[in-house]
């Protein structure tokens, strides 16, 4: 499936890409839940967050943490407020920065209250994208606070893109344990 473009495909490509998610965190073995993330030897992994995230704890922070941000800023617009997205001093070319902050801020939360957290989170994004319309959701200038954007991409770049995300990083975080002598 491409990237959803109506209110049942987002819906349907959020929860199949959350049961993915969930089915392979639920799969890893002791020895991919104990060993710190490395990815220093893949030079075609230049991005921040592959030098970022030591854990999964870590990625299911960073998800739980885009959430919150979607859920706060759409009910913020929602009532009336004009506020942007991304949380002041950040805008979209310093938000690996505000990355970092969620990644400090959760060093000591555990591991099993950061699925919850994932998973009540999720659980919220998906009631609220409910509430919508698929006009309200994927048409352009539904509302001014989505600026150039649907509603929907935002919801679609937090869920599916995000999960699909999360996936790739733990995929390749098994490769590496694969392939490190025991």
């Amino acid at each position: 499936m491409g990237r959803p473009a109506t209110k049942t495909d987002l819906l349907t490509a959020a929860n199949a890409n959350y049961e993915k998610l969930i089915t392979f965190i639920s799969g890893m073995p002791e020895k991919e839940l104990k060993t710190p993330f490395d990815f220093s030897g893949d030079v075609k992994k230049k991005e921040a967050h592959w030098k970022r995230d030591k854990n999964l704890r870590d990625i299911l922070i960073h998800l739980y943490e885009w959430h919150r941000l979607l859920l706060n800023w759409v009910q913020s617009n929602k009532n009336g407020g004009n506020k942007p997205f991304l949380p002041e001093p950040y805008n979209w070319r310093t938000y690996g920065d505000m990355n970092v902050e969620f990644f400090k801020k959760h060093q000591d939360t555990p591991l099993e209250d950061a699925k919850s957290m994932f998973c009540k989170s999720h659980a919220s994004v998906i009631e609220l994208a409910k509430t919508f319309s698929n006009e309200e959701l994927f048409s352009k200038g539904v509302y001014k606070w989505t600026g150039g954007s649907t509603l929907g991409s935002y919801f679609v770049s937090n869920t599916s893109s995000h999960y699909d995300w999360a996936l790739k990083k733990l995929k390749a975080h098994r490769k590496n344990c694969a392939n490190k002598p025991e």
